[in-house]
Parts: structure tokens; sequence; C-alpha cells
């Protein structure tokens, strides 16, 4: 086979003619790229919609919240007595406040020991047993009352520590302490004395409520280094007094037991740091949900720009957006001017549309808060105001709640039936505690069903009235870390005959209480032998008419009904009709979810990107096949004008020959 070169039998340019053909081939390809440019450009012009969504979405959280509209500012007059916060619930106006002393926690000491490690004792099985109360009466001296009485606080859990041979040292004991976690902290202090090593207790909950009382049963050693009963045996001696919080609120005198005071005024907590006296302010916080709404605005300004630059024309530059004519920006135009133009259905309330805030549509279809007039609305019906952005439910009676709804949820107004009241559990003894004091033995132990969970527990053993034994059992179920991780927790009265009257505070079917012996006192002495329960009930009723499921105290719409998702709590009140929920969905809300079908997985945006990513891909199969071929024609071009080449310059050589030829014959001619 011979070896051939483009252009070299007869000065073909072969190269040139077959780039220049190629060039011609090609403007498919060409055509193609412009075709995916112009995809990729919208592609990207979606991503820029969805930021603008997003940041839109992120504005509208702020003004979602019920909550934001009822906020309130504490301002005290000196900070250096109190701080305060204010919830919703907290009435504007102006307060003095006294404070005469601060809380603190009582502390109890042992005597000194030689060594924190030597052992105390022979290191038989002892439990400690701490309950918490109140120190009343009698007399204090060097750390030991005199004629004084302790009554436990029922609603502080006692607790209890084993210790044997392999804890019964200071540091044992302490470290023992520390990791049961009840409420007392333990600590060594070495005093420089022959015998220097104290064992200290410190309650971690200040108040008078939080005064310590320590039974020992068990190594006689221990209980003399550590039984403390203010009303009788004390083997330790107190060197910090357990106090309350002590202020006068308007003339009002008020005990905390911490110096996070709660309960003083109504929706106000005040973090007391001093004696001393101040003004409190208590103001609505208008300055955060005017930001809220500022925010609000620019957001939609700053979509409404992007949804508009993107779809605009260019008259000057005779340049247009990626997303002219796009019928997916058009709806997402067209549907969030609609929503922001409607007015709100289902609240009974005054403002119900964005204009009567000073919300108003520009020219530009842009958004302009008039301040001064969304201010004037703020400070006259801020709740309003919430209920024109948040999702929000309103009753006229007290003890109806709105507490959530559904996306299905529809605005309106349901009337609310109630058949049946939600109650708890209780078992009621029927054995008379008030006369002789209960004595419980040591190692008595009782098994408790709670709201259907189980544990079995230990009791302090000791001598106890009616009202105490009351407190010891409702010590120690809610004292219990598996009821407390489980949310259930209990009453313990006594009632008019001297009855023990156990209550679960969890309202429902799922509430109960039973008690059983394990061992040590039965439980017959606590109540009876033929104890009353009584089974916790459902609330039950209607909302819009229909059936609604009941589920402790909260009542859920009917699935499938206009009001499904709607979820109310009656706290109690009577049997019957109980007035009508009203229920809307603020533009906050009905915006986010008008946002949510914009964007994210299966939305309009998606859809389109996803068909957008289908089009880059088919163009990219295109190009691949169109390469393929553009290969195969430059092959066929090369081999076709090479041939060509070859027969060109044969012709030549030949016509050269018979040239030469004719010119020999007429030299010989």
């Amino acid at each position: 086979m011979g070896i051939s070169s483009p252009g070299i039998g007869s000065n073909l340019d072969v190269n040139g003619i077959v780039t220049k053909l190629m060039q011609i081939e090609s403007q498919p390809l060409q055509n193609l790229a412009q075709k995916e440019s112009g995809v990729q450009a919208r592609l990207s012009a979606f991503g820029n919609i969805s930021s603008a969504l997003n940041n839109f979405q992120s504005a509208l959280d702020g003004l979602s919240t019920p909550a934001m509209f009822k906020a309130l500012s504490a301002v005290p007059a000196d900070a250096a007595v109190f701080t305060a916060t204010a919830n919703g619930d907290a009435v504007p106006g102006t307060y003095n406040v006294n404070v005469t002393q601060l809380a603190q926690a009582q502390t109890i000491a042992a005597a000194g020991q030689a060594s924190t490690s030597a052992t105390i004792g022979s290191g038989v099985a002892t439990t400690l047993s701490f309950q918490f109360g109140s120190i009343s009466g009698g007399s204090l001296v060097d750390g030991l009352y005199t004629g004084a009485s302790f009554t436990q606080d029922a609603s502080r859990t006692s607790g209890t520590v084993s210790i044997g041979t392999s804890n019964n040292s200071l540091q044992g004991i302490r470290d023992a302490v520390n990791a049961a976690n009840i409420g007392v902290s333990a600590t060594i202090v070495a005093d420089g004395s022959a015998m220097p090593q104290h064992l200290v207790f410190t309650s971690t909950a200040g108040g008078a409520s939080s005064s310590m009382k320590l039974s020992v049963s068990g190594d006689a050693a221990l209980q003399n280094l550590l039984a403390y009963d203010p009303a009788n045996t004390q083997n330790m001696a107190q060197r910090t007094l357990a106090q309350s919080t002590l202020l006068n609120v308007n003339g009002i005198a008020v005990s905390s037991n911490t110096n996070t005071v709660t309960d003083a005024i109504q929706g106000v907590t005040l973090s007391v740091s001093k004696a001393g006296t101040s003004a409190l302010t208590v103001s609505r916080n208008t300055s955060t949900i005017q930001t809220a709404a500022n925010g609000f605005v620019k957001a939609y300004n700053d979509l409404n720009s992007t949804l508009s630059g993107l779809t605009a024309y260019n008259a000057a530059t005779k340049t247009a957006g990626p997303l002219i004519g796009d019928s997916t920006v058009q709806t997402i135009q067209s549907q969030l001017r609609k929503t922001l133009s409607s007015s709100l259905t289902g609240l009974n309330s005054s403002l119900m549309s964005l204009p009567q805030v000073g919300i108003t549509f520009q020219r530009d279809g842009s958004l302009a808060l008039d301040a001064a007039r969304f201010q004037a609305a703020l400070t006259t019906n801020a709740e309003g105001i919430g209920g024109l952005f948040a999702t929000a439910g309103k009753t006229a009676d007290s003890l109806l709640t709105f507490v959530s709804s559904g996306t299905d949820t529809k605005a309106g107004s349901y009337p609310v039936s109630v058949t049946a009241l939600a109650t708890r559990a209780s078992v009621l003894g029927n054995v008379d505690l008030r006369g002789a004091n209960t004595v419980i033995a040591d190692d008595t132990r009782i098994n408790v069903t709670l709201d259907g969970t189980n544990a079995t527990l230990a009791l302090t053993p000791g001598s106890y009235t009616a009202t105490q034994l009351a407190s010891l059992v409702q010590s120690a179920i809610n004292g219990s870390s598996t009821f407390s991780t489980a949310g259930s927790t209990v009453s313990a009265t006594i009632d008019g005959s001297g009855f023990l009257n156990l209550t679960s505070n969890r309202y429902g079917a799922v509430s109960g209480v039973t008690l059983g012996s394990v061992s040590g006192s039965p439980v017959s002495l606590l109540q009876g032998t033929s104890p009353l329960a009584t089974a916790g009930i459902d609330v039950a009723g209607s909302i819009g008419g229909m059936p609604a499921t009941g589920s402790g105290q909260f009542l859920s719409a009917a699935l499938g009904s206009v009001a499904d998702g709607l979820k109310l709590q009656v706290s109690g009140g009577f049997i019957g009709a109980r007035g009508n929920i009203d229920f809307s969905q603020g533009y906050a809300d009905r915006l986010n979810k008008l946002v949510d079908g914009f964007i994210g997985s299966g939305s309009l945006i998606a859809g389109n990107n996803d068909g957008l990513n289908r089009s880059i891909k088919d163009i990219g199969k295109q190009r691949d096949a169109l390469q393929l071929r553009l290969a195969d024609t430059e092959k066929r071009y090369r081999a076709q004008f090479t041939a060509l080449d070859v027969a060109i310059g044969s012709m030549t050589t030949t016509s050269t020959f018979l040239t030469q030829q004719l010119a020999t014959i007429r030299a010989q001619s």
C-alpha cells in the first residue's frame, strides 16, 4: 500500500478544503451549544428564584408565631436589685418592688474526722434517706435546734443513698451522695484542727422549705456521725440557714424558694441580685414586631425584584431576561399577589387585610409599609395584628384553648360541644390516719403503678402524722426517675375522713394509680384493705358538628372534616355547647404554605428544574451523536479529496508525458 499525503499529487489544499467543509457541517453543534447555554441560564434563574423565595420564607418566620405579638418588655429602674423578663400573660404597668432577703440553701456539717479515706463503722449495709422541708419553732444555738419541728415539703422529692464496705469513708460517702443526684451536694472541708475533715451536705435548692432531714438505718457508727433531724437527734450541725427570697410587690408580701421569682407578678420573672427597692415598668414590645414587618416587606420586594428582572425585556440593550414569558414565574407572581391582596376569613377581628395596617401594593408591584399607620394599629390592637399574620384560634371560653392546627385545617368558625370532661385517676384509702402516728418500718418498699409505668420505691422509716405521711408518699413517688422520665407525678392529700388520696396529675384513660406491698410495712397501713380506685376519663365532644377524638384534656377535630387538624384543650367548665372556635390562617402561614408549593421536593420549581436538567442531558446526547457523525463525515471527506488529489496527480503526470512525447514527434518530423 502506497504512502500518500494530501496535496502532494496535485498541490490540492485538501486540509483547507476539509476544514472549510467541516465548519459548515459543525453548524448544528454550535446551535446545540447555544441551546444548552439558554437552558443553563434558565436553570440558574430558577436557582435565583428559589433563593429569593427561601429568604422571603425566612422573613415570614418572624411573623408566624402568635407569642411574638404578645411580647412585652420588663425594665427595672435599678437593674442592680433585679432584672426581669415578661411573657404574653403579663399586664403592662408599673410595679414597685422591695427586696428584703435573698434565698440561700441550708448547709449541715458532720463532726471532724482524722482521715477522708479511713473506713467508718463495720461496713454493714446502710441507707441514707434525705427528706426536704421546713424547720419551725424552737431556738438555734451553735447550729443545733431545740424544740423545733420539721415539716416535709411534699413538692420536693426525697432520695436515698446506699453505703456499704466499698464506700464507708468520708470520700466514699461524698461520692455516693453526689452520684445519687437527689438534690444534695456533698463536699469535704478541712478546718486545720486535730480532727480536720468534715463531711458537708448542702441542699442544691434554696428556700426555707429546702431544709434537710437525714435518716440513717444500718451501721451505728454512721448513724452517730450523720443522723440529722432538726426536731430530734442532730449528729450534724447546721452551718447555713435555709431561707427564702422575701420581697414586697405593690404592698403585697411575696416569698420564693429561689432568687428567680416567677409568681410575684403575672407573666413576669424577676432575677433578684440584692436587697433593695426598684420600680419595674412592663410595656408592650412593639419594636420587634415593627422590625419583623419591615423585614417581611423588604423580603417580598427583593423577591418581586428578582422575578421582574428575570422576566423583563431591556429595550436599551435589546436583551430579554432568561425567563421572559415563563408560565411558572407568572404563576408564582400571580399567586403571591392574589394571597397578599385577599382578606382573611374565619377570625372575628376588625383587622382582616394588610391595607388596614398600612401595607399596600405600589404601581411597580412592590409593597410599602406606612410605619405610622402600622404603629397605630399595633398600639391599639396588637392581638389583631397577631391574628393577621400568624395562624390563630380564638374562643370566648377561657377554659377552651386553641392548641394547634394541621395543613388541611380550613379557616372558619366551628361550634364546640363537650359531652364529657377529662378526669384524673385516683385511689382513695379507707383507713383514718388522723389518730396515732403511723410508723413506717425499716426496709419498707412498695410497688407503685402510675399511668401504666411501674416502679418499686423505698419509704423512709419513721413516725408520721397523716399530713407528714401524705408528703412522704408523694415525695417518694415523684422522686422516682422511672416516673419523672415518663412525665408522671401524683398529688397526695388527706381528705376530710382522714383517708389518703393519691391522684395522678395526668388526665384521661392513660391515667392510673395503684399501690402494692413489697417489704416492711404493708400498704394497708397507708390506705386500708379496701381502697377505692377511680379510672381517668378522656374529654369527649364535637368540633364543627362532627364527633371529635379525645385524649386527656385534648379534643381533636375529625379526620377528613373541614376542621381536620384542629386541636383544642378543654381545661374544665361545663357539659354542653361551649361556643365557637374562630380559626384563621394568617398571611405568614398562608404564604409559607404557598412558598412550600413553589420550592422543595415535588414543587413547581423542582418540576421545572427536573425538566431543564433532562433537556441538558438530551442536548449532551445529541452533541455526542453529532460529534460521532462529524468524525465519520470528516473521515469520508478526507478519503474523497485524497483520492481526487491522487487522481489529479496521475492525470497531470500523464499530461506531462503526452506533452513531452508530442514535442519529440514534432522535433523528428
